[in-house]
């Protein structure tokens, strides 16, 4: 698929000497569009694997099989969405598949920005990185929201941007076990992705508001750490 994409999308690639051939390289992106899960994978100079909603895996028939066979093989992973134990286990698994000296691919952001803008990064990419000693590979996509916006089920053909920055060791903030250490490790990464992009930034996390009374009460008062 590779040669197809880069000759009908001709994107604009700099940087992909910046992944490292071999081990583990966590490859932490901005999020704009569905497409950026195909982009960063076809854009890089080795197999990288990310985690995919289930559903992708677990459909019926022959439309079942066709998004279980091609989500197979861009290398997608699937997990169940959520938070508390869901996210958790979806960080297992992005765990077990550095920890096999792959490439991994993880949007900072949690999910899609739908604005545009640069949101604050969940502290699981650090978590990742430490507690695997990966480096981290910050990922710059600009454009991508014009090829498949929001809503749209079919992509258009339209020119991108993929900038691969230079590699991150984040090691020297901490450990996995440390708040703090996440934190600043995480907004390190964020940094360096803004440093790509020229987003403006949210400076907030990118989540959906509390739909009921009690909901937004409780994040109010507990506002765990977002991972």
């Amino acid at each position: 698929m590779a040669p197809i994409a880069r000759l009908v999308f001709r994107p604009h690639i700099t940087g992909r000497e910046n992944i490292p051939e071999t081990g583990r390289v966590i490859l932490a992106s901005n999020h704009l569009s569905f497409i950026d899960s195909l982009v960063i994978p076809l854009t890089a100079p080795r197999p990288v694997q990310f985690l995919a909603k289930s559903t992708y895996f677990t459909g019926t028939g022959f439309r079942g099989w066709i998004s279980r066979t091609f989500f197979t093989a861009i290398g997608a992973v699937g997990v169940e969405r959520g938070a508390g134990q869901a996210a958790q286990d979806a960080l297992d698994a992005g765990r077990r598949i550095l920890e096999s000296d792959s490439a991994f691919a993880i949007y900072p952001e949690g999910t899609r920005s739908l604005d545009g803008r640069l949101y604050r990064g969940r502290t699981g990419v650090a978590w990742l990185a430490l507690t695997t000693n990966s480096v981290v590979v910050p990922v710059g996509l600009i454009g991508t929201q014009e090829i498949q916006p929001v809503g749209a089920r079919f992509p258009r053909i339209r020119r991108v941007t993929v900038k691969f920055g230079e590699p991150i060791d984040v090691s020297r903030h901490g450990t996995a076990d440390s708040g703090r250490a996440r934190r600043r490790a995480t907004d390190e990464i964020m940094a360096a992705i803004h440093d790509l992009t020229g987003q403006e930034l949210a400076n907030e996390y990118n989540e959906t508001p509390p739909s009921g009374v009690v909901q937004r009460v409780a994040q109010a008062i507990l506002r765990p750490e977002r991972r």
